[in-house]
């Protein structure tokens, strides 16, 4: 039940925050300086590029408060608050602002934030990883025992639809070179529709292992199953409401983990760095 709040949540309130942003310009540039509006304005406007930007440019991970947007969103709250709920002693005419501050209180607090991922008993550094099937782009099976020999790199991400997962691939993609050095095995894994991932590995046209985990099998065995993970609407793309979380797990030689990054914040993710420390420490 949690997931699919989650999942209305966040595909409704961007949309409302841009409504409101677009509304305070309108008021604002019909109706002259209201502070009220300004302070809406700006909280509105904040959270409406916040989400513009992470699809129009995406980036592979943010601070887990993002700090600089709450600060301005906050400033916002409060001009709207003070100005229209004290000085004007109208609070009904501060309840957009009122909301889209606990809005976004509740993107960052709870919607961005996965619980429980540290229970997770089935991948820990020094175990064996789990045994399961995946399937090409071509839908001809794949089973991880494939990739031992060479050190991997499993990286499950949600899908084409997700900009943090499409940066953090492109982020990867550039150090592409650095991999091939270390003869790294480089699994990227998606529960999304083959045809998806067939562009995206055109896309990017690396050497890379583009696969996919049909009906989420491997995330429902190694406990990583998001339920209804995606935002609502994007199921008329194709897309199963059933989705990953972002998981990125590095075996040695011997497909024994060696590193585990079960991020309980899908905004915040290793850096690429981070893997080649890993492996170069591997062989020390």
């Amino acid at each position: 039940m949690t997931n699919i709040l989650k999942s209305i949540f966040i595909s409704l309130f961007p949309v409302i925050a841009l409504y409101f942003a677009i509304d305070g310009l309108f008021h604002l540039s019909n109706h002259g300086i209201s502070y009220r509006y300004i302070g809406r304005l700006l909280v509105a406007f904040t959270i409406a590029f916040f989400f513009i930007k992470i699809f129009i440019k995406p980036i592979a991970r943010t601070d887990s408060n993002l700090k600089f947007y709450t600060i301005l969103i906050a400033i916002g709250f409060l001009i709207s608050l003070v100005s229209g709920g004290i000085m004007e002693n109208d609070l009904n005419g501060s309840l957009p602002s009122i909301g889209l501050f606990f809005g976004w209180v509740l993107y960052i607090k709870w919607y961005s934030i996965f619980k429980d991922r540290k229970s997770n008993t089935k991948i820990r550094v020094g175990q064996q990883l789990p045994d399961f099937d995946l399937q090409d782009p071509d839908k001809n099976n794949v089973n991880i025992s494939k990739f031992i020999g060479n050190p991997s790199i499993f990286l499950f991400y949600r899908g084409n639809w997700c900009p943090l997962c499409m940066a953090q691939i492109k982020e990867i993609a550039s150090q592409y070179k650095e991999l091939e050095k270390r003869n790294v095995n480089m699994v990227l894994i998606s529960p999304q529709p083959h045809s998806h991932t067939k562009s995206l590995a055109k896309k990017f046209d690396v050497n890379f292992n583009f696969l996919i985990d049909q009906g989420n099998k491997a995330a429902k065995q190694l406990g990583i199953l998001s339920k209804n993970g995606i935002p609502m609407g994007f199921q008329t793309l194709g897309y199963d409401s059933n989705t990953v979380l972002p998981t990125v797990i590095i075996t040695n030689n011997q497909g024994q983990i060696i590193f585990a990054d079960l991020t309980n914040n899908y905004r915040v993710r290793p850096e690429p760095s981070t893997f080649l420390k890993i492996l170069d420490n591997q062989k020390l």
